[in-house]
């Protein structure tokens, strides 16, 4: 690495990730064909049930970053839903690509984006730093089986989140687990665990207030990670502890994939200062070029990226992978096939 400093990346902050076109530069875009994967499936992961209730979703404690389009705060009603305890993992990631013979996108591309310090891969397969974020490199053979790079595994690995999962890879697990992916308001009211108006999980405590309480980046972003919380990269899906509802690092770890399009001013469309109505089990915008991404990562430092709150947003490509990404699902809604 040379001198440079965190800048915004294509995701809209350091540690999310460049899009795939981002990590190509002026290559030309391989056509991606992942497998179809019909049929349901064992969806392995515990779900907890989370109770119908009313929310205020956006910003509650000041630390919003005006791009991402985190207020004006609004009250939200929702409808009882089921939700994984934990993100996917590795061996439930396994069980569908078994079943189902499912290639994942950075599969078809052949390359996904690795952060540099956790690159395990000959020189040969490194394409080289992404425009804007020099510390992302899109990687040759790295995917969810080999997450630093064809030189990596998942030795041990097994109950770690499945990593380097496109929203449309999230997609089709979904359909072969009879599930979907979160809304992004079921998502934050799920984070929150019932405290509402809270900065994390836990409440407002800094995550690193008598012991570390997530897994996020320490030491000197994006250099030197000093891994006081244990772990250069993810942690096992159960480490640390379940917030009030028995979820699971809702925020670090890694980003997690919601059904929406993003857009930033979806908070403000029909309403005004004076004005805010209850919205109902809102869907997010009709249409988009990227999906919304929640929860931050592993990637997340105390200086600089504060994506790892509840009302904290960030976007990518349907078609983009990375180390620090994967997802978590939720139940259908009635009548939905």
């Amino acid at each position: 690495m040379t001198g440079e400093s965190p800048m915004t990346s294509g995701c809209g902050c350091g540690c999310g990730t460049p899009s795939r076109e981002q990590l190509l530069g002026d290559l030309a875009v391989p056509a991606a064909g992942p497998a179809s994967s019909a049929g349901a499936g064992r969806h392995p992961i515990e779900q907890i049930a989370v109770p119908a209730g009313t929310f205020t979703m956006g910003d509650s404690s000041g630390d919003k970053n005006r791009a991402d389009g985190e207020t004006p705060r609004h009250e939200v009603a929702l409808s009882a839903f089921d939700i994984d305890a934990t993100t996917v993992t590795n061996d439930a990631f396994a069980r569908f690509v078994d079943e189902t013979g499912y290639v994942t996108e950075a599969e078809s591309f052949g390359f996904s984006a690795v952060f540099h310090l956790a690159i395990a891969a000959p020189e040969e397969d490194v394409m080289g730093p992404a425009d804007g974020t020099p510390w992302w490199a899109g990687v040759k053979g790295a995917d969810w089986r080999h997450p630093g790079g064809r030189l990596s595994d998942l030795d041990g690995r097994g109950d770690h989140p499945a990593v380097h999962i496109s929203w449309n890879d999230a997609i089709a697990y979904c359909d072969w687990a009879g599930r979907r992916l979160p809304t992004e308001a079921e998502w934050e009211y799920a984070a929150r665990g019932g405290i509402d108006g809270a900065k994390y999980p836990w409440g407002d405590q800094e995550v690193d207030e008598g012991g570390w309480r997530a897994n996020i980046f320490q030491g000197e972003f994006p250099r030197r990670n000093t891994c006081e919380d244990g772990f250069l990269t993810t942690a096992p899906v159960r480490s640390f502890e379940p917030n009030g509802y028995g979820l699971w690092q809702m925020v670090g770890n890694v980003w997690e994939w919601c059904e929406d399009w993003f857009h930033p001013a979806t908070y403000r469309r029909g309403t005004t200062a004076e004005k805010r109505t209850l919205v109902t089990d809102p869907v997010g915008p009709e249409t988009g070029q990227t999906r919304v991404m929640r929860g931050g990562s592993y990637l997340c430092h105390l200086s600089y990226c504060n994506r790892y709150r509840n009302s904290a947003r960030s976007q990518n490509t349907p078609d983009s992978s990375m180390g620090n990404g994967g997802f978590r699902t939720v139940g259908r809604r009635r009548g939905e096939v």
